[in-house]
Order: C-alpha cells, then sequence, then structure tokens
C-alpha cells in the first residue's frame, strides 16, 4: 500500500442548486458544482478521463432482477448517483424479496388491527389510499446490504401514505399493550435457502412514534409496484429495511412478553444484536443457529448508524498534465445529518476532512466529493469516518464500507 497526498486542491468546491424543476429539489437543496459530469472543482481541471473501477467485489449484476419470490434481488448500481438521481425510480429501487405467487387479490386487501385492543377492526387498503399523504423523501436499506451486491441493496424514494400511529387511533389499547407486531403476507411457492418465511417485527409504541412509522401506498407519486409491498408497505424511517414489512394485512398490540419474531431472529446479527441462548425453538422451527435475544423487549432499535461509502472514482485531467482523481460518494444514517467526513487511502494515515459534501436531513442520503493526487501506481483502500456529529458507526468502524481501487497510472 502506497502513501497518498491527503491535501486537496486550493480551489474549494463550491454549491449550487439543483433544478427545482427535478422530483427531488426540495430535499436535493444545493449540490456541489464538482458533481457535474466532467467538472472536478470550480476552475474544472479537466474532463473525466475515464472511471476507476472497484476491485474485490465479485460479479452481482446491477440493474438487473433476478431469482423470484423469497429470492428475488435487484441491486441498484450507485455509481449512477448524481444530484438529479438521488429518488431513485421504481423500476431501479432495490429489491431484497420479490412479490409472493401465492399473493391473495388485492382489489379487497384489508388490514385487520388486532391483540390487545377492546375490539379488532378492519381497515380497507383503498381508504388508507384516500387519506394517504405526502411522507417525505426517505431511504431504505437493507440490513444485509454488503459489497458483495456492490453495495446496492439501499435506496431512496418519495413516500406517500398514512401515520401508523394514527392507524392505532381506530382501536382502544388495553393496559397491557406496549408494542406493535406489523405483519405482512410472505407465502411463497418456492423457498429460498438464504432466507426464513415470515415476514414481521415488533415495535415499541415510543419507537413508532419517534421513528414516524407509516403504511406507504406509494412512491414516487405512483402506487407502489408488487416487488414493493402493494397495496400496502410499513416504512419506518431511519431502520433497516428488514423492519419495513411489505404486503402489510396485519397489525397486532402485544405485551412485554411477546417472543421476538422469525425475522428479527434471523436479522439479529445484521442488526447488531446480543447473541441468543444455545437452546431456543429457533433452531426447530428454522434449522439455523438462533441470534438475538428471544424475545421483542431486548432487542435493541434496528436503526442505520451514520455511514458513508465511495460509489465512483474518476480520473481526471488537469491543468499541467498532472492527474486528479476525484472520489464522489454518498453519506446517509445516524440520528443527525453529518457535517463532516474524514477520509483516508492509506491505513497507515490518519483521517483527513473530505472536501466537500452536500447538505443532508437525515432521512435520505447525500452526495460528498474528495480528489487527491497518487504519488504511485498501485492499490488504495478507501476507509471513511464520520467526524462531526459524534455518531454511532459500528460499521464504518469495522471497515465494512471500505472500497479498494487499483491506480494504473500517476
Amino acid at each position: 500500500m502506497k502513501p497518498v497526498q491527503q491535501t486537496t486542491p486550493s480551489t474549494r468546491r463550491r454549491f449550487l442548486h439543483a433544478s427545482a424543476g427535478t422530483a427531488a429539489a426540495a430535499w436535493l437543496a444545493p449540490v456541489e458544482q464538482a458533481l457535474a459530469r466532467g467538472s472536478a472543482t470550480a476552475k474544472s481541471p479537466g474532463s473525466v478521463l475515464e472511471t476507476v473501477p472497484f476491485v474485490g467485489e465479485g460479479d452481482f449484476p446491477l440493474e438487473t432482477t433476478v431469482g423470484a419470490g423469497l429470492g428475488r434481488r435487484r441491486a441498484l448500481d450507485l455509481s449512477t448517483l448524481w444530484p438529479a438521481t438521488l429518488v431513485t425510480p421504481q423500476d431501479r429501487f432495490f429489491i431484497r424479496t420479490g412479490c409472493p405467487d401465492r399473493l391473495p387479490p388485492t382489489a379487497s386487501w384489508k388490514v385487520r388491527i388486532h391483540g390487545l385492543v377492546e375490539r379488532p377492526v378492519e381497515v380497507a387498503a383503498e381508504e388508507l389510499r384516500r387519506e394517504a399523504a405526502d411522507m417525505g423523501a426517505h431511504l431504505l436499506e437493507c440490513a444485509g446490504n454488503s459489497r458483495a451486491a456492490h453495495f446496492g441493496l439501499m435506496s431512496a424514494a418519495l413516500w406517500t401514505g398514512v401515520p401508523l400511529e394514527r392507524l392505532l387511533e381506530r382501536v382502544r389499547l388495553l393496559p397491557r399493550a406496549t408494542r406493535v407486531l406489523v405483519s405482512g403476507f410472505d407465502e411463497h411457492s418456492v423457498l429460498d435457502p438464504a432466507s426464513v418465511p415470515g415476514a414481521s417485527w415488533i415495535f415499541g409504541l415510543d419507537q413508532i412514534r419517534e421513528a414516524g412509522a407509516f403504511l406507504a401506498t406509494g412512491m414516487n407519486r405512483a402506487p407502489l409496484s408488487p416487488d414493493h409491498g402493494y397495496p400496502l408497505r410499513l416504512v419506518v424511517p431511519g431502520w433497516y429495511g428488514c423492519t419495513a414489512i411489505k404486503w402489510v394485512n396485519e397489525i397486532a398490540l402485544v405485551d412485554e412478553d411477546a417472543p421476538a419474531t422469525d425475522q428479527m431472529r434471523e436479522y439479529a446479527g445484521r442488526t447488531h444484536q446480543d447473541r441468543g441462548g444455545p437452546r431456543d425453538d429457533f433452531l426447530v422451527r428454522t434449522g439455523r443457529r438462533p441470534e438475538g435475544p428471544r424475545l421483542a423487549r431486548d432487542f435493541q432499535p434496528a436503526t442505520i448508524d451514520s455511514a458513508a461509502l465511495p460509489v465512483r472514482v474518476e480520473k481526471l485531467g488537469a491543468d499541467g498534465g498532472n492527474a486528479l482523481y476525484q472520489i464522489v460518494g454518498i453519506l446517509w444514517g445516524g440520528r443527525a445529518p453529518a457535517r463532516a467526513l474524514g477520509i483516508r487511502l492509506n491505513p497507515d494515515l490518519s483521517f483527513a476532512p473530505v472536501e466537500a459534501i452536500g447538505p443532508g436531513d437525515g432521512h435520505t442520503w447525500t452526495l460528498w466529493s474528495h480528489t487527491f493526487q497518487p504519488p504511485a501506481p498501485g492499490r488504495y483502500r478507501i476507509e471513511l469516518s464520520v467526524r462531526d456529529p459524534p455518531a454511532r458507526t459500528r460499521r464504518l468502524d469495522m471497515g465494512f464500507y471500505a472500497r479498494e481501487i487499483e491506480i494504473a497510472g500517476v
């Protein structure tokens, strides 16, 4: 691994407003001129000569839907992210599980609200569609997102829907009701060895309120597509996608002794839960080693930590013929928007400030960029750290989102 010059060009990035005509104008806000194609700085030292590929990440197909049912997958090509493309169209939005082939007819779809309530009720999806309002832009990331899929199991959309808390106002809760079990239809003819059937998650009432969870009826001003949960999908802003239950048909009020669902146990490791005990009926039901606590109350919120990822590296032509390389990336997650980001291209060096970071609100992703001049050809490992405000960054700390490039010439 070669040392690398971490200093940035004297010309700092300037920020410009994104086109107000785009669907995302309200949340893209200012975006840096550096991210316009073929421009590296406010003085544009040259056009993009080539894009440098990341190495060691396999050959999972991007922007291609593969498999079916529980095994259905589609990964977004993050290298295509620009200020005007931060809202992901439905036909490119990542897929972790496809629409069940056994899904009942949806024309008369209803959600049953029951459990620890005085009187159960059923609410028609059509009624919720009429009540739906703008829920804003939110990002979803699969808890199993990894370099095997080029980190493409994440996307952002503009959502419409109904707050879950408002839906719960339709029933009178019994005193013992402290948690909400949200379940969706998940019966498939063909099973997937990498997945446990059953889509459900249990939340504390306070967690639902704090996150602003809602039942989504649409994405990007259009109805949900079947693969994205039509007619109803739960969205819990700031939480991993494993909690975003699709094809929601049941909401049950439960108490503090409710056992964790199989889906919670399946994703326990990927949502940073404590290990489960050696003896557990989860092993009997699923054939898998138990993970996570047995009771839902002992699960930590499956929230996304502050994270950052390089999505493309461009070789630029510069004044005087000295090659510059521009790293473009995304920043997301955490309880508050990150204001400062550190970067290094050699594990032996300390982190240096990333040159330019777009503004963010913590609900979706924002773009950042950084230029560097490598002193020699070779392999460089791009690592990032959130510098301000202090934040939980477990995946960043373990190098989970680090990516490597091979520089052939300087």
